[in-house]
Parts: C-alpha cells; structure tokens; sequence
C-alpha cells in the first residue's frame, strides 16, 4: 500500500501509475542553435511533471500544466543540451509519490563542418493566404539529408541523392509567415552539419497595413443587402445640379418678363 511505501523510502515509484510517454522534436539529429520542445504525456490531471537527463543530477526541471502533459523548452540547443532525456510525474495531492520514468529519447546536438547551403523562395514576391510555395534549397555536397529552420515549426527532413531538396508549403496559413533557413549534414556522418543559410522571409501578401482590402467595395450605385446605395453627391454631381438650377432660373425670368411686357389687349 501508499502508506507502507511512504515508511520506507522518501519518494517512492508507485507501480499502479502508468508510466509517462516523451517525444522529442524536432527528431533525429539537431543543429546548433534550433527551438527543441520535448514532450511528457501522462493519462492523469494534477500532476507535476519533472525532465531528467542521464548522467546529470542537478537537472530537475518541473511543470505543473492545466492538462495531462507538459512541453519543455530549450530555445537554443547546444552541445551542452545533448543527451539522453526522460520524464514522471508526482500526484500534487502526493507530492512523495512517483510515476516510474519513460523510456529515453536521445537529443543529439551536432558539430558545424559543412560550409553554409544557399536557400530561395518560389515564388519570390510574396504570396496569398491558401496559396502555395516552394521553398528550395541546395548546397555543394551530394546524398545529404536537408532540414527546413523556421522559429517553433518543425517540418521532415528530406533526403537529397543531387545538390538540392524543396520543401513544398500548400494552403498558406498566416502562422507561416516568417522568417526561413535550411540546413544539411551527411547521412552516413549524421553528427557533421552544415552551418545554416542566411535567411529568407516569406511575406503574405494582403498583410501590410497599406494593402488592399480582401473584400471589393459595392459599385456605388447598386443596392446592398437590399437597401438602396445613398446617393453619390460628389462635386461633379453638385455642378451639375448648381448648373441645372440656373438655367431653370434664367428661362423663368424670360418668360416672366415676356409676360408682363406684351400690351394690355393683345391676346
């Protein structure tokens, strides 16, 4: 039971909490500087989730999330960061008792030996929201596996037999603006990467506080919503009217004084 586990030990693994799972992205081999996030997912509320890393027992980071999992951060991976990484959770209405660990995920950090790839936009002038583009890059070496950059968002690497991989972005979200890089390391050399390239922005167009509204306006003088369009008083129309009111004017003057003006007894 609870009670005699907690007589014999001061934090004690329960058997009867199923054991967290953990994922770590982006996957496989990492390049200096990259956003990581790893991921512990229980099957219970009000826990508190601690990170572990093999080998270090001063790392005892902690979460308390609102849900049944916990994401922890390392904005800016190095060398330092690469390891082996598991998670548990304590109940927090019992702070001395444990899950038993998850398996272990290895967080690899890799060394920049390869020069710099080169990296463009297709196409290059920006782009609608639901459209599509092409991000292409290509560097000097062949048979190399190139990893797409962009902050918080992690896309599959792809494998290169040539110079050169693209990384096709359909159905544009505005969460897919930004600011892009790409990278590359050998496959059968996983731990050498290359430096990452200068950056390119892809811009939405249809976002600036200059750009044109997505919706057109009504043509003035159609009814909208069926509601008569309110009249168009520009300064033509106004001329026109002002115009139109003097000539009126001018001839109910002459035909006034036309009528006063004739004799008496004429007809």
């Amino acid at each position: 039971s609870r009670s005699v586990l907690r007589g014999t030990c001061l934090l004690c693994a329960d058997p009867s909490l199923p054991r967290p799972s953990i994922t770590l992205s982006p996957t496989g081999v990492t390049a200096p500087g990259a956003d990581v996030t790893i991921q512990c997912q229980g099957q219970r509320r009000d826990v508190r989730f601690f990170l572990h890393k093999a080998g270090d027992l001063n790392l005892q980071r902690h979460m308390d999330p609102a849900g049944d999992k916990a994401e922890f951060r390392i904005p800016t991976a190095g060398r330092q960061h690469g390891g082996s990484y598991s998670c548990s959770y304590r109940p927090q209405s019992e702070p001395f008792i444990s899950s038993y660990p998850s398996s272990y995920v290895e967080l690899v950090v890799a060394e920049l030996s390869y020069p710099k790839p080169n990296i463009s936009l297709s196409p290059s002038g920006g782009v609608s929201l639901g459209g599509a583009v092409t991000v292409q890059c290509w560097g000097q070496h062949r048979g190399v596996r190139f990893m797409l950059n962009k902050e918080r968002r992690h896309f599959p690497p792809v494998d290169s037999d040539g110079f050169e991989a693209v990384f096709p972005i359909s159905n544009v979200r505005r969460e897919d603006g930004g600011s892009y890089s790409c990278s590359y390391h050998s496959r059968s050399e996983p731990f050498a990467m290359s430096y990452p390239s200068d950056p390119v922005e892809l811009v939405l167009r249809g976002e600036g506080p200059s750009s044109a509204s997505l919706f057109p306006a009504p043509p003035p003088a159609r009814p909208s919503r069926g509601l008569a369009a309110p009249p168009d008083f520009t300064n033509a129309n106004i001329a026109r009217l002002g115009l139109s009111a003097a000539v009126l004017l001018v001839l109910g003057l002459i035909l006034a004084e036309a009528y006063y003006s004739r004799p008496r007894g004429a007809p």
